[in-house]
């Protein structure tokens, strides 16, 4: 989201420079960049109330202070006779609609509302929808405006299954399938909810009465729907994150005075639509639980100060804003503290908490380099998961991911997505393995550290190992040894479970590093310093192609030859190469020898002409050598 520096001062008390506002930005936890006085914003998904002027602004009131009122339309307002029914209050619980018409004329933008175009690098359409966009962007809700002249009959909103074609504001034909929050009227949909209007009721130029639709919509009735449909909706990104419900009539009401200020206006009427009583979030004031949480000794006025001046009511206890869909509990108060003092503003003072009995790291390192040395890759997986463990995983109270707000107890589905992922990127052998910490809710938080291990595939892209599959006895052999104690448990993982047209079998263990037997500390590489390590590559989204190649090579001298020719190949399309066949006869000495060229590209799908014309490079000078042929090839 980009910001004018500019336009966020209008809104502030104190005039900070460019520099002091983003370092505080920083400080709340707001990340940005700034290109010639405007904030391109990051921010995380759980903040959707900073998506705009207003918003960011209540985030510096704690340091400069806000001005406290807005220039709205503070007149009366007659009540809107509209035909209107919510069929589904539970994905839109609270909605108003505008009715505004104005004369013909139509004064030029003013200054806010031109440069808002210069900053935010949007198209003028026509003067509602030019409105409506600024006021998203100043105000952080949504609007639709409909032209006023081409509804007729009773408006609907509902969420229902769909199969039919929707024509949007864009002059785009998509087809809605599956289920939909949609507005219609009659048998035609005239809005796809949250998302995008339709080009029926799409208001022109000419428009002067228009119906203006301001709404709450559940932000799970939305997610997911620009992507389906790929749409690109601004409207949609701010619903998907949850807007301010109890917002709407000040919305309204500022849309009036932007308005007012570019033209004459005939008539205004109202009516909000309130399906369900918002029930605020009452948290009590507990200073003490905030301190012993930060780890700091903040007085109770200084603290209830601080939560005012980011819009908590402060009385008999602390009422969270109504914009704020991320405060529940006491630690995202905490946190709210210690984003206004500043992280590294806090002292750093030790912790008591019972942990896991300590691994032993030679143990740990030895089965690393056991690993390694047999082919496996280590990975590194997220620690939030969206599955519960009957109820003995640990829940975080303020995700940044609703889909993933649980902890993990294993390792198990991790490495299966691993694997999967690996699956559709056609790799043939697949070894991985994970070292990380997993917790249960037992009562108390038990911590464990847990080594998992996955396989499936080919054993290796040689022509020793190419032939045979990754099974239970070669992930056995590698663990547990020939002895009788077996304390890797491994288990053979049903393809039914799981979402994969692939048929290899898949063997996993899973065992807690206290568990892993001494003798893997005899395994630890004395020069394991000296080793180089391989540097992390981007996984290319596009598919590969594979080549395979037979040589003849009749005089075993050029044999080497031959590897060094396709060993110093360097293209940037070649991913790899390996040997998967090798035969000698040891009578005539001719060598027999399959290759495999695996052809990949980073930024597109090859075409067959470049990977053809790859191969003609690579390949041709090979069988100019004497006594070297590729039976079936032939050049030009």
């Amino acid at each position: 989201m980009k910001v004018a520096y500019k336009d966020l001062l209008n809104f502030l008390l104190e005039k900070p420079s460019l520099d002091l506002v983003s370092n505080k930005l920083f400080q709340l936890g707001h990340e940005h960049e700034i290109h010639n006085d405007i904030f391109d914003m990051e921010l995380t998904p759980n903040r959707g109330d900073c998506l705009s002027l207003l918003g960011l602004a209540r985030e510096l009131n704690v340091f400069y202070g806000m001005k406290k009122y807005m220039d709205i339309y503070d007149g009366n307002i007659d009540e809107l006779d509209i035909k209107f029914e919510n069929l589904s209050p539970n994905d839109c619980p609270k909605i108003s609609f505008l009715e505004i018409e104005i004369e013909d004329e139509i004064l030029d933008y003013r200054s806010y509302l031109e440069e808002y175009f210069l900053v935010s690098g949007n198209n003028k359409t026509n003067f509602f929808s030019d409105v409506s966009n600024y006021i998203s962007y100043e105000q952080g809700q949504p609007t639709h405006c409909f032209d006023a002249n081409k509804i007729f009959g009773k408006l609907v909103f509902e969420k229902k299954i769909c199969n039919q074609n929707f024509s949007t504001l864009l002059d785009s034909e998509i087809n809605l399938k599956d289920e939909n929050c949609i507005f219609t009227i009659g048998s035609e949909i005239v809005s796809l909810a949250g998302v995008m209007g339709g080009k029926s009721t799409a208001c022109s130029r000419k428009t002067r009465k228009v119906l203006v639709e301001c709404a709450y919509f559940n932000p799970e009735a939305i997610i997911g729907k620009t992507v389906k449909y790929n749409l690109n909706s601004d409207s949609a990104y701010k619903f998907e994150r949850g807007v301010d419900i109890e917002s709407q009539e000040r919305v309204l009401r500022r849309f009036i005075k932007v308005v007012q200020d570019h033209a004459q206006i005939k008539s205004i009427k109202l009516k909000i639509f309130n399906e369900k009583e918002y029930k605020n979030i009452l948290l009590p004031i507990n200073v003490k639980e905030i301190n012993n949480i930060l780890g700091i000794t903040i007085n109770e006025e200084t603290y209830l100060d601080y939560l005012s001046k980011l819009g908590f009511d402060i009385k008999d206890n602390i009422k969270v804003p109504s914009y704020r869909h991320d405060i529940f509990s006491q630690n995202d108060l905490a946190e709210e503290i210690a984003r206004v003092i500043g992280y590294d503003n806090i002292d750093i003072k030790p912790i008591n908490l019972e942990k896991a009995k300590l691994d032993k790291s030679e143990k740990v390192e030895g089965i690393k380099d056991l690993l390694t040395e047999k082919g496996f890759s280590e990975v590194i997986n997220f620690p939030f998961t969206k599955a519960n463990d009957e109820d003995k995983s640990i829940i975080i109270d303020n995700p940044l991911d609703s889909n993933r707000k649980n902890l993990r107890t294993h390792l198990k589905d991790s490495l299966i997505e691993n694997l999967l992922y690996n699956e559709r990127r056609q790799k043939e052998s697949i070894k991985i393995y994970e070292i990380s910490d997993v917790y249960h809710n037992e009562n108390k938080i038990k911590q464990e550290k847990r080594l998992g291990i996955i396989i499936s595939g080919k054993v290796d892209e040689n022509y020793i190992d190419y032939s045979n599959d990754l099974d239970f006895e070669y992930l056995n052999k590698i663990l547990n040894g020939d002895g009788e104690a077996t304390p890797f448990i491994i288990e053979e993982i049903s393809r039914d479970s799981i979402k994969t047209k692939k048929k290899n079998k898949i063997f996993y263990t899973e065992i807690l590093i206290d568990d892993i037997p001494e003798r893997f500390s005899e395994n630890v590489k004395s020069d394991r310093r000296e080793v180089n390590f391989i540097k992390f590559k981007q996984v290319p989204e596009f598919p590969l192609s594979k080549r395979d190649f037979s040589f003849s090579i009749i005089d075993p001298k050029k044999y080497y030859e031959v590897l060094a020719h396709i060993e110093n190949f360097n293209n940037q399309n070649l991913k790899k190469h390996f040997i998967f066949d090798f035969y000698k006869n040891e009578k005539s000495g001719e060598i027999k020898l399959g290759v495999s060229l695996v052809f990949q590209s980073a930024y597109k799908t090859l075409s067959e002409n470049e990977i053809q014309n790859t191969i003609s490079i690579l390949l041709k000078p090979i069988t100019q050598l004497d006594g070297v042929s590729i039976p079936g090839l032939e050049f030009e």
